[in-house]
């Protein structure tokens, strides 16, 4: 699993490529840190190259959102694919995430 940080145009772009297994649930966690410490800011979590989201991909997303909204940072879900969004939806995250 890789995961990148850059900022553009004033937004935290995280990109997410590989597999959100439990095996690399703490190294994501770890990666995506900086999103849970900014603060009044766009994050757009890019899912373009993300091929699979397990049940601890899910917990690390959603204590983004949690972090997020108590920073008052606004968090985009971006280019999820049709298998992963069926996760959301299984889930009813799809109800809490905003998708681009």
């Amino acid at each position: 699993m890789e995961t990148t940080i850059q900022e553009v145009n004033g937004k935290l772009v995280a990109t997410l490529q590989g597999e959100m297994d439990t095996a690399a649930a703490v190294e994501v966690e770890k990666a995506l840190k900086p999103l849970y410490e900014s603060e009044g800011r766009e994050i757009v979590i890019d899912c373009t190259r993300l091929e699979y989201i397990a049940s601890s991909g899910l917990r690390i997303l959603l204590s983004i959102l949690k972090k997020a909204k108590t920073n008052s940072n606004h968090v985009v879900l971006k280019n999820v694919n049709e298998d992963i969004k069926e996760v959301f939806e299984l889930t009813g995250f799809i109800n809490i995430f905003d998708f681009e």
